[in-house]
């Protein structure tokens, strides 16, 4: 049986570096150097560099789109972890466009429909937006509190607010508010 081999790179981003991790084919983690699930030198004790990996350059060129100021149009290949509740939630906030906010509770809302349930927990989808394992690309900064807070961010309260601005979000005349006290500010 053939042992799969975790490449890594790092790319330089106006936020900070950030880690790049895949199998070979799809894109399996993006964290920004620093953030709260960032893996650490165990998780990437062995991982070979390997900057000319396609998805790594696909990656890149998504990123480099995305700090200029423009919705990429596309999505490089990605290879889903986590549990099953945890893919689905990553692939309900995959469809959240570019410049636009979705809730906890509607993320919620949409699982309890997709499992058959009539609710779902808000909380229960914030620990899974919480560990989205690709940030950005997977645009867990996009999902916000019903009462309008921002809540927490893995790679910090001033990243996801420059984030969610730099998508052109008025933060003020949409309401949202940043939280004072919190795991993720």
């Amino acid at each position: 049986m053939d042992e799969k081999v975790l490449y890594m790179d790092r790319v330089a981003t106006p936020l900070g570096d950030m880690i790049m991790t895949s199998y070979g084919e799809a894109l399996y983690g993006l964290w920004f150097q620093g953030e709260r699930y960032e893996p650490g030198e165990q998780e990437l004790d062995g991982a070979r560099r390997e900057p000319d990996l396609p998805v790594f350059q696909e990656t890149r060129h998504w990123l480099d789109l995305y700090f200029q100021g423009k919705d990429p149009g596309f999505t490089p290949p990605l290879e889903l972890s986590g549990s099953d509740f945890r893919q689905q939630v990553g692939r309900i906030m995959l469809t959240i466009p570019y410049g636009k906010t979705l809730t906890y509770g509607a993320i919620a809302r949409q699982m309890a429909g997709k499992m058959g349930k009539k609710q779902m927990s808000a909380q229960a989808v914030g620990g899974a937006v919480g560990h989205n394992p690709i940030s950005l690309i997977i645009p867990c900064h996009r999902v916000v509190g019903s009462s309008g807070s921002l809540t927490g961010y893995g790679g910090g309260m001033p990243r996801k607010v420059w984030l969610l601005e730099h998508e052109g979000i008025d933060l003020e005349a949409s309401g949202f508010t940043i939280p004072k006290k919190g795991t993720a500010l």
